[in-house]
């Protein structure tokens, strides 16, 4: 069954989670402070964690920081009572998947989480197939994208990029040369309703480029299309 770690200090908050977290099929660990969830995160190894930002012991800042440190990709829901847009960047910045403000409904908590459960599944992107039966890969210039295990090769050095960072590689790769708005790549790699949340794609973009380009001030592979948005160029080998 797909484990779901809650860590909330809110006993109230954590029991109507896990209530209709479990309701809708999933196993539920919880937590009330960031330290036992961060313990929690290695030893259970959960699918998915919601993860509140203010916590005691460790905050959810610290708390995501330290698992990618530790190379922990398990897709993260961050959890905030401020609706302050730099709360959300940095735990976004951090490795977060996805953020909710409260108050929210649990109906929402619930669809946020099969939503980043399907995407990490790989199921929000269709690839074209390589010469290998066995596995799928997109080449554009030196990188090389692996679809199906996940990795993703710059000159074959393997790069460590989070799974939303991944998707939307991925996205782009397979519509080389056509842009997006900042709105369509919302839409179609997020698959959620992030209107007017269009700072989610710049600072994935901006951590992409970090990883894959060589001069991230004149990108060869993602170029901003000012005005509107993005594109991955057709770059050859």
């Amino acid at each position: 069954m797909t484990k779901i770690l809650v860590v909330d200090d809110e006993s109230s908050i954590v029991t109507l989670l896990q209530f209709n977290i479990e309701k809708a099929g999933f196993d539920v660990v919880t937590a009330e402070d960031g330290r036992t969830g961060y313990e929690l995160a290695l030893s259970e190894k959960p699918d998915l964690i919601v993860l509140d930002l203010m916590l005691p012991e460790m905050d959810g800042i610290e708390v995501c920081k330290q698992l990618r440190q530790d190379k922990v990709e398990t897709p993260i829901l961050m959890l905030t009572a401020k609706d302050d847009e730099l709360d959300k960047i940095i735990g976004l910045e951090l490795g977060a998947d996805d953020y909710l403000t409260k108050p929210f409904s649990p109906r929402e908590v619930v669809a946020r989480i099969k939503a980043i459960l399907r995407r990490s599944a790989g199921k929000a992107a269709d690839v074209e197939p390589d010469e290998s039966p066995k596995e799928k890969a997109l080449h554009v210039g030196e990188l090389k994208i692996l679809t199906e295990s996940y990795e993703v090769y710059l000159q074959d050095e393997l790069l460590d990029l989070t799974p939303k960072e991944f998707e939307l590689l991925v996205y782009l790769a397979n519509h080389r040369g056509k842009v997006f708005s900042r709105d369509q790549l919302l839409d179609a790699v997020w698959n959620y309703d992030y209107i007017g949340e269009t700072r989610i794609v710049d600072v994935h973009v901006s951590h992409l480029r970090d990883k894959i380009e060589a001069d991230t001030k004149q990108p060869r592979y993602i170029k901003t299309i000012r005005g509107f948005g993005y594109k991955m160029e057709n770059v050859k080998s």
